[in-house]
């Protein structure tokens, strides 16, 4: 499993109700079914990722999370997750929002486009960063919303959202020291857990 899951999935708890956003080919769900007993859904666009959603034995709905979730009940899962997709959200306050009104509680992932590397990039290239980690070009990135931790964090305080964790890690997935200092220069990837 991805290593940004297996983090993930310590925060979700046993026998809960668990949607996943943009779940691709259905890992974790599959996962926390096997291992945590969770019940639940995906939610894709990609076909070949329903088809392996379905050869898994994941439940799928398609649906385009940009057109909105206003099919999905309030209060109608114990934990919504969304990893690796807000930044290619049209309107990422409002899927936040979205999530939030559909979980008790929401893990949201994203790169942090405020880490040194993409800073120096840009400062001394003068271009847009391209990287193993971030490898499009300006013109055909998915990545519309750059965002930081603090532009995360910020976003929490306007619309009252409580951070109830936040793990902030490199591009392995991995924690040190100096990213707890640094977060925000240092930190490559943000893993967050949400609540109202």
């Amino acid at each position: 499993m991805r290593a940004d899951l297996e983090i993930i999935q310590e925060w979700v708890k046993p026998g809960s109700k668990v949607l996943d956003l943009g779940c691709g080919d259905g890992e974790l769900l599959a996962f926390l079914r096997q291992q945590k007993q969770t019940s639940g859904y995906g939610v894709e666009v990609d076909h070949d990722n329903i088809t392996a959603c379905l050869e898994k034995g994941v439940n799928v709905i398609e649906i385009n999370i940009d057109d909105g979730l206003a099919s999905i009940d309030d209060h109608s899962f114990d934990t919504v997750i969304m990893t690796q997709a807000l930044q290619v959200m049209t309107r990422p306050d409002q899927i936040v929002d979205e999530m939030l009104r559909i979980g008790k509680e929401c893990i949201v992932t994203f790169p942090n486009f405020g880490h040194w590397r993409a800073r120096g990039y840009l400062a001394f290239r003068g271009k847009m960063p391209v990287s193993k980690f971030l490898p499009y070009t300006w013109y055909n990135t998915p990545n519309i919303h750059f965002c930081t931790f603090k532009d995360f964090e910020q976003l929490c305080v306007e619309r009252n959202v409580h951070i109830l964790d936040r793990t902030v890690v490199d591009n392995q997935h991995k924690h040190h020291w100096s990213i707890r200092l640094w977060p925000n220069m240092l930190g490559e990837v943000a893993i967050y857990r949400i609540t109202r």
